[in-house]
Parts: C-alpha cells; sequence; structure tokens
C-alpha cells in the first residue's frame, strides 16, 4: 500500500499548457504516471504531450475520470483552482503554489475539507509513491535515484528535505512508502499530524521520520497524537533552524512559516516536546538510520536526547 496516491491514480494537470506544468508533465509521464488530462480554461481540444486538455476541471473528470489534480496556478488564481478540483470530485489536490494569502489559503482549505478531498501544500513541490505514482515535481528527473521503494513513511515541511531524508534512508539500507512534502506555508491543507494518522493505518509503513522547523503547531499536533497513543509506529524527527533562535523574533528564514513568535515555535522546544513524547531525534541526517533501527529494536543502543544534540 501507499497513503493518498497509487498505481491506479488518475491525474488532471491544472496549468498544463503552462512552463513548468509542461515540464513537470513530461518528467511524471516518463515514470509512468497516468495523467490523464490537463485544464487550461479557453484552451480545450489542445493536447500538451498527447494528453488532452480541457477548459473545466469538471469536464475532465467525466471525460478520464481524473481523482488526482496538480496545480500549477498563480497565487492570484490557487482559491478558486482548489475549489474546482474540489467540487468536480478530484480525492486529493496538489497546489505547488506559494506564499499564498491568508484568506484565499483558508477559504481554498475550507472548501477541500468540504469536500472530503485531501489538499497537499501551500508551496509544495510533490507526493511520491516510489514505483508507484507521483505528483508534482518531487524527484525532479531522476526519482528512482532518490526514492528508493520501502516501508518508511516521509512528512516534510521541505521539498528538498524530503529528498534529503530519503537519501539518508537509502543510506541506511532502507526505502520510502510515501513521502510527502506537504507545504512550506503558514496554511496548509492538512497538518503534519494527519499525514502520520494515514501511515499509522498503513499496513505496508513500519516507521515515520518527520522534518520540522520553527514556527506553526506542527510539532506540538503530533507530540500530543504521541502522548495520546493515536500514533503507535515509530516516529523519528529531525528539526532545523536552531541558529534562528539567535535572531530577532518575528523574522522568517527559508519558508514564510518559519518564523519564531514565542519560545513554543523555537526549534529547540520542538526538539524537547518531541523527545519528551516519545518520538527519536535525529540531529543530523546522518543519524536517521541509526535512528530508526533503535526504534524498529535493531540496535538496542539508546538515543541521543536534546541535551545531547551534536548541530
Amino acid at each position: 500500500m501507499s497513503i493518498l496516491i497509487d498505481e491506479s491514480t488518475r491525474v488532471v494537470v491544472q496549468g498544463i499548457t503552462g512552463n513548468q506544468g509542461r515540464y513537470d508533465t513530461r518528467l511524471a509521464l516518463e515514470y509512468g504516471v497516468k495523467i490523464v488530462a490537463g485544464v487550461t480554461p479557453g484552451r480545450g481540444g489542445e493536447e500538451v504531450e498527447d494528453i488532452p486538455v480541457f477548459d473545466t476541471v469538471a469536464k475532465a473528470v467525466t471525460e478520464t475520470g481524473a481523482n488526482a489534480a496538480v496545480l500549477y496556478v498563480p497565487v492570484t488564481g490557487i482559491r478558486d483552482a482548489v475549489t474546482e478540483a474540489a467540487e468536480a470530485g478530484i480525492g486529493v489536490i496538489l497546489a505547488t503554489t506559494e506564499n499564498v494569502p491568508k484568506h484565499d489559503a483558508i477559504c481554498a482549505v475550507a472548501a477541500a475539507r468540504k469536500a472530503g478531498a485531501w489538499l497537499v501544500g501551500f508551496n509544495t513541490n510533490g507526493v511520491i509513491s516510489p514505483g508507484k505514482c507521483k505528483l508534482g515535481g518531487i524527484g525532479g528527473d531522476n526519482p528512482d535515484a532518490l526514492y528508493p521503494a520501502g516501508r518508511i513513511g516521509v512528512v516534510s515541511r521541505s521539498g528538498g528535505m524530503s529528498a534529503e531524508i530519503s537519501m539518508a534512508i537509502k543510506a541506511a539500507g532502507r526505502g520510502v512508502s510515501t513521502a510527502v512534502s506537504m507545504g512550506g506555508d503558514r496554511t496548509t491543507g492538512r497538518s503534519m499530524c494527519e499525514y502520520l494518522e494515514l501511515f499509522e493505518a498503513d499496513d505496508q509503513t513500519d516507521a515515520m521520520v518527520i522534518y520540522g522547523e520553527p514556527g506553526t503547531g506542527n510539532e506540538a499536533e503530533v507530540a500530543a497524537a504521541l502522548r495520546a497513543g493515536r500514533l503507535r509506529k515509530p516516529v523519528v524527527a529531525i528539526v532545523a533552524g536552531r541558529f534562528q533562535e539567535n535572531h530577532p523574533r518575528g523574522v522568517s528564514f527559508g519558508h514564510v512559516a518559519a518564523m519564531i513568535g514565542d519560545d513554543a515555535d523555537s526549534a529547540s522546544s520542538k526538539i524537547r516536546l518531541l523527545w519528551d513524547s516519545g518520538a527519536e531525534i535525529a540531529h543530523r541526517l546522518d543519524e536517521i538510520g541509526a535512528a530508526l533501527d533503535r526504534r524498529l529494536g535493531i540496535d538496542e543502543l539508546p538515543g541521543q536526547s536534546p541535551d545531547q544534540q551534536t548541530a
């Protein structure tokens, strides 16, 4: 199994006629993704990479049976694009657009949830279930080199770190069931914990690795789920950004959401909270493999506490 996507996923690309949409579509087709339709209003009847283009998502769904969407839509149109996909019955919606205004983001998230759709993003490079399917540009032109198939779930605030973590898992002799770049904007379609709950229910995922950063309450929600017993599979956490604690509060570093507003937003506080709640902490990428081994019962050596952090 995998979460969100698999071999049967049928993808519609909203904004397929733009440069990024065309490029990622070509790479996805080379990976074997079933891209069945594109949508650009006013350009219905055209083709991109032999994929038919429709004027509306509803028409694309009716004609092709698409059940997942990738959105390459400017920020001014992203709220309407998400809403259109959700109302057309799309189950998984990947929104690559970044820096979405708060009101538009909230409206889009509400529309997706109302329709029962799973919105990934904003500011995401994609989701991949190795060897099965991928949405977005995740993995670039050689996904197999970055994302080996296996039984470890990955959820990351950063698209680049999704790849780095998966490569660290590969170096440790393991592979990935699904890797999710959940999005770096302050408002995202789903929380980190919600993805972990999907992995918890997936019988082909043995453990999860998360990548967090300063700002937002994602890691605190994961910690609460661990304490409540809603997450029973091993969770390994790597949280970047301790350097940010030396700078004035209220300044973003990297992602717009990576901002320390109070002590709870800091990387150090999140690391301590996750450790105290039962997560294993990896302070560097090359510690991920050993951390997984400890939690999966292969290595009985104790893990490093937050006070032992080396980076």
